[in-house]
């Protein structure tokens, strides 16, 4: 399986002959450039331009199978799991005011929540956990109760989604053998890979693993870069 990484929240896995893309960019993102490749299944986890592009993953006799919330799902023989969690990425803000509605009165600014599906499946031979734009670290039971996710995809923006701190914590108490974070910048990389112990891993362009390659890792973090 080869994996790379399209900006955002954007994922690429293949092997053969078969793509599997994870939260593709839409063109009318304005934070990320969109998809410019085809896919046979796009997974999207958040309605938002920026990782809801499943109808323009096509290119040529590609054209993708949108998988889109939670279910159950079996495609190219790839069985996918998907799971209701909560995220507040691009939300409107809400605004409550305490006190009244006078000069001197405090508001409390929250984000509304929406949904965000984490998605879980194996593809050639390797367990994948993609939580999108997650943005609380409680999960539904029937997710914790799987086995250790081969390779995790973590968001760590901290704006709606996981913060760095809390994107580790979660790592651990997932047991993942490979973490790959997502929706990260330059600060919140560095934050990250402090809480890890990883502060020397350097980010690469791709990643080429087998299931034999997942044997005796605990945690490992690759950086992929866009």
């Amino acid at each position: 399986m080869i994996l790379t990484y399209h900006e955002g929240a954007c994922i690429r896995a293949s092997a053969g002959d078969t793509t599997v893309v994870f939260g593709p960019v839409s063109k009318k993102s304005k934070n990320f450039k969109p998809v410019n490749f085809g896919t046979d299944i796009a997974l999207v986890a958040l309605n938002h331009p920026d990782m809801n592009a499943a109808d323009e993953a096509a290119r040529g006799e590609k054209e993708p199978f949108a998988v889109i919330g939670a279910g159950e799902y079996e495609i190219s023989g790839i069985t996918i799991a998907g799971f209701g969690a909560k995220s507040s990425y691009g939300a409107e803000a809400k605004t409550s005011t305490k006190g009244g509605s006078s000069p001197d009165a405090t508001s409390d600014v929250a984000f509304r929540e929406r949904i965000n599906t984490v998605y879980a499946l194996t593809f050639d031979g390797i367990s994948l956990l993609y939580l999108g734009a997650l943005g609380s670290s409680e999960l539904p039971a029937e997710l914790l109760e799987m086995d250790a996710p081969d390779v995790l995809f973590v968001p760590i923006s901290g704006e709606g989604t996981l913060g760095p701190s809390e994107a580790q914590k979660l790592a651990v108490k997932l047991e993942a053998k490979i973490v790959i974070p997502i929706l990260y910048t330059e600060k919140t990389l560095k934050q990250f890979l402090k809480e890890a112990g990883e502060e020397n891993v350097k980010p690469v362009d791709k990643l080429t693993i087998k299931p034999r390659d997942i044997v005796g890792k605990e945690g490992d973090v690759v950086v992929l870069s866009s």
